[in-house]
């Protein structure tokens, strides 16, 4: 992917050229910029099985991985966690009139911040969930999720101190701990009759007196739980009782399957457990603003969002703010359309494993996200990922003793792109199928001889990888 001497194409005028055609990209022709509304929005109804090209957009979903995987073609992008859509009309609208104004200074930030903004907020919980102890002057606005959580972090946990976290679970706070230099304390799940839950037993033998905090992803990311109010409920009574702070992330909770439900933690009915707890949310998932940075957290609990607030130092833009607002205020039918066609989604991607692809397993529907979690042990063993990660890894340590013995950094170096299966079996994807999803490994304890796919897309899109998947494992006999 590197500039070709030979034709002069760049990188940028190579992923330009590339184009959508129902949902397989291929080379040469002009940019799609993106499909025209279908009838169906003009009547209210949004568009979200128009395939929408972000090729060329430095997306890291597509861009990102077309580099990182020299790839000449590609069927999806189907790795990190954002949305193939157009955003909302109402976004779009919003940023559109606040660029009319040609001005760019300083946001006005002040405590308690622009009332209308957080208003904003308070409303879209209180309407679509119930919440109503969320209180203006106890929550503040952060760069992103995990600013707040390190903010959190950074005042109740001590370098070298623990943080519990039940495991598979987003690889994000992976690195929310090593930036508070802490250690993840793992409890693995277990799986039981096609999903995950929390082995308790496990969980609460975890909770020595050096954890000061547990991340909560609530629903959860990979797995897709949404957990229930007595799972919530006994959580946060364990961490009460071991004086554990609860952390808990909600960003994916617009996504909600058909036939389930999200209970906020803020919402159960144990209020010392609720008051020892801190939730932290975002418009970037459920919208898709996740270039925009604008996040934010609340808590019942003054001393909690006293310590947070002190430790947040939040570098937001105009625009962000805009969009999040906009999003909440106008952006509710497009969202509740959305998610009921990624529930859709959930449903075609477990059919359609179990029918057509039997070297890869699927438990039962997720019940929350816009993500499948595969069971990829046949593929690695057929495929040999293991023989090709050992064969990597020594390559790579080879590598490294040629830099010399003074080379400090040469260990640290081969730690770090350790190789696994997993990462061969995303490979093998990216090369054989044109498709790309994530390495379970990364997810944590539990995430071994899995993979994470993102199928916030079009259905067209979905099924077109779905079928270059199942045609590359077929040639293998």
């Amino acid at each position: 992917m590197e500039q070709n001497a030979k034709n002069g194409h760049d990188r940028r005028s190579f992923l330009t050229n590339m184009t959508l055609s129902t949902g397989v990209l291929t080379l040469g022709l002009p940019m799609v910029t993106g499909g025209v509304e279908s009838a169906a929005a003009a009547e209210g109804k949004y568009d979200f099985d128009t395939p929408y090209n972000r090729i060329g957009t430095d997306s890291v979903k597509w861009d990102s991985v077309i580099r990182s995987e020299n790839m000449t073609n590609i069927v999806a992008g189907m790795g990190i966690a954002d949305l193939d859509f157009k955003c909302a009309p109402a976004i779009t609208a919003a940023l559109r009139k606040r660029i009319t104004h040609e001005n760019w200074g300083y946001l006005d930030m002040g405590s308690p911040g622009p009332t209308a903004f957080k208003q904003g907020l308070i409303d879209w919980n209180r309407k679509r969930y119930g919440i109503t102890n969320i209180n203006p002057s106890l929550m503040g606005i952060s760069t992103g999720v995990h600013d707040g959580i390190i903010a959190t972090m950074k005042a109740y946990c001590p370098p070298g101190s623990k943080v519990l976290m039940a495991t598979p679970i987003y690889n994000g706070f992976y690195g929310d701990v090593k930036v508070t230099n802490t250690v993840a304390e793992e409890s693995l799940m277990k799986f039981t009759n096609g999903r995950y839950e929390i082995d308790w037993e496990d969980f609460e033998r975890r909770m020595t007196p050096d954890v000061k905090v547990s991340i909560l992803c609530n629903p959860q990311n990979p797995v897709g739980r949404a957990w229930t109010k007595e799972e919530l409920t006994k959580y946060g009574e364990l961490c009460l009782k071991h004086k554990i702070i609860v952390l808990s992330d909600e960003i994916h909770c617009d996504f909600i399957s058909k036939g389930q439900k999200y209970t906020p933690f803020s919402s159960l009915d144990n209020k010392d457990v609720v008051n020892n707890s801190i939730t932290y949310k975002s418009a970037s998932k459920s919208f898709s603003l996740a270039g925009m940075k604008c996040a934010w957290f609340f808590t019942t609990n003054p001393e909690i969002f006293k310590v947070t607030a002190a430790n947040n130092r939040a570098s937001l833009n105009t625009l962000g703010m805009i969009s999040m607002q906009a999003a909440y205020a106008g952006g509710g039918d497009w969202m509740t359309q959305c998610a009921s066609y990624l529930s859709d989604n959930q449903d075609f991607l477990n059919s359609y494993i179990k029918s057509n692809i039997p070297m890869i397993k699927v438990g039962n529907r997720q019940e929350a996200t816009y993500l499948g979690w595969l069971d990829t042990t046949q593929v690695a063993d057929r495929i040999g990922a293991k023989k090709m990660a050992d064969e990597a890894n020594k390559t790579a340590e080879d590598a490294a003793a040629k830099m010399g013995t003074d080379y400090s950094g040469a260990a640290a170096m081969v730690t770090r792109t350790k190789a696994t299966p997993e990462l061969m079996v995303e490979h093998w994807f990216a090369k054989n199928a044109n498709v790309q999803i994530n390495p379970g490994t990364s997810f944590g304890l539990g995430g071994q001889n899995h993979m994470r796919m993102n199928i916030g897309t079009s259905r067209k899109t979905l099924k077109a990888a779905l079928d270059s998947m199942s045609a590359s494992l077929k040639k293998l006999g």
